[in-house]
């Protein structure tokens, strides 16, 4: 699990990096700022979890429940699809309905944030 949550944190930082370059570059002027405010919103929050699933590989060798370390970082990655995911296509489309599904992906997050206490926790 150690190596694909690297790898999975590695590709979403640099997607973060790249997708929050096409924004101030390529998005400027074609959207809203209001929209434009969004979607960097989901690009922050991608790479932060992004980051986490690295962090979320470093602790899986260290803590001793490693069960509560992978389903941290399964939510994180489920989050970032739910929470930047809906943010980029709301941006992108305008379409507002797209939104409902932001707070399922932030509700992801926090779970995963819990889990990695209840682990450090746990393994400690």
């Amino acid at each position: 699990m150690l190596r694909v949550f690297v790898v999975l944190g590695s590709i979403g930082a640099f997607l973060s990096v790249a997708l929050g370059a096409f924004g101030a570059h390529g998005l400027r002027g074609k959207v809203s700022e209001a929209m434009l405010s969004i979607y960097q919103t989901g690009v922050h929050y991608q790479f932060f979890h992004s980051l986490a699933l690295i962090l979320v590989a470093v602790l899986s060798e260290r803590l001793y429940a490693t069960g509560l370390v992978a389903g941290a970082g399964i939510l994180f990655v489920i989050g970032v699809v739910l929470f930047s995911g809906s943010l980029y296509a709301l941006s992108l489309s305008g379409v507002s309905s797209l939104g409902f599904i932001t707070p399922f992906g932030g509700l992801a997050f926090l779970a995963g944030w819990l889990l990695l206490a209840a682990a450090a926790l746990k393994g400690a």
